[in-house]
């Protein structure tokens, strides 16, 4: 059994410093252990205000509200799931959550990719009007946010700035998920242990919250919310990219012990579906750092859309079995 830690600090990256200390401290946080606290990023106190405020509400609403947008309604995979349901290598996660991506037109049909089905309209709460726009706010201001990361992080690797902006062009694939943890749970399990299968997350914890654990060597650390900070993370496709050196670090939510519940809102910043991820040549001196870590018996896919399929598929097997997607029924397998 792995001990769980007391509070440790993550590496506190402060994304308005100069570009050579920026740049330093990416590279390190990101390789040496995958997630850090990010400050002076400019995203407004109000806009964090209003999203908070726009979550609690939602999940204020009675449950036939929330049941009228459910998930298993949307081919795409989006909108409200209740609590337990959504999986985590194929265990319950206990917590409850919208889906939203870019409100787009659905491109999936036959003859082609099943992770095109992933693009689509969105699903709403009626007694939510303010929420696509509040939402809408979010997405810009974080998506500067992680574009700026990502140009860093390029160059403090030894290749141009905007090696990584064909990927993201026209259409990028972003996630916003807006979550709650109850404070009674049925399980300690909130979110079971995984990797993010995309490039990048940025979450927004609500202030005084706990729960977060990031795995450090042999033992779980726990990250608790910084006011004013987001805690970022690299997700599997930014390790392939890297040829491993920046690493992909396992995390979950523990609610064993939870005293109050909370809010939190990751968003995933991915790109185009059909988008592959270039790889990276890094200089020798990196190059020798570099260890990918990934399974050979469950692959990282280059194509983000790939990567995303199997996840969704996974968390979701109702949505699959009920749009008769491939693997439906099968979370624990690779479809």
């Amino acid at each position: 059994m792995t001990n769980v830690g007391s509070v440790t600090a993550l590496p506190i990256v402060d994304i308005s410093a100069d570009s050579a200390s920026l740049r330093s401290a990416l590279r390190e946080a990101a390789h040496r252990v995958g997630f850090f606290y990010l400050t002076g990023h400019g995203v407004p106190d109000d806009l964090v205000a209003a999203l908070l405020d726009v979550a609690r509400r939602l999940f204020a609403l009675p449950q036939a509200d929330k049941d009228a947008i459910a998930m298993v309604r949307s081919p795409h995979f989006r909108g409200y799931t209740r609590l337990g349901g959504e999986l985590t290598r194929g265990e319950v996660d206990w917590r409850e959550q919208i889906d939203i991506g870019p409100e787009r037109p659905p491109i999936g049909g036959p003859g082609k990719p099943e992770y095109l089905w992933l693009q689509g309209p969105n699903q709403w709460p009626a007694a939510l009007p303010e929420l696509p726009a509040i939402v809408a706010e979010w997405d810009v201001a974080l998506s500067q946010v992680a574009r700026t990361l990502l140009q860093h992080w390029a160059e403090s690797l030894g290749s141009p700035a905007d090696v990584f902006e064909a990927a993201f062009a026209e259409e990028p694939a972003t996630l916003i998920k807006v979550v709650r943890y109850p404070r009674r749970a049925a399980s300690a399990q909130g979110v079971g242990a995984h990797k993010d299968s995309g490039v990048l997350t940025l979450l927004l914890a609500e202030p005084g919250s706990r729960g977060l654990q990031v795995r450090r060597r042999d033992r779980w650390v726990d990250v608790p919310a910084v006011d004013g900070a987001f805690i970022v993370n690299i997700g599997e496709l930014l390790e392939l990219a890297t040829g491993g050196y920046l690493r992909a670090t396992e995390h979950r939510v523990n609610l064993g012990g939870a005293t109050r519940e909370r809010i939190s809102v990751p968003y995933f910043f991915n790109p185009r579906l059909d988008a592959q991820i270039p790889v990276l040549s890094l200089p020798p001196e990196l190059a020798g750092r570099a260890a990918p870590l990934h399974d050979p018996a469950d692959p990282i896919y280059a194509v983000y859309g790939r990567n995303a399929w199997k996840s969704r598929l996974r968390a979701h097997p109702d949505v699959a079995a009920r749009h008769g997607y491939a693997g439906a029924g099968q979370p624990g397998r690779l479809p």
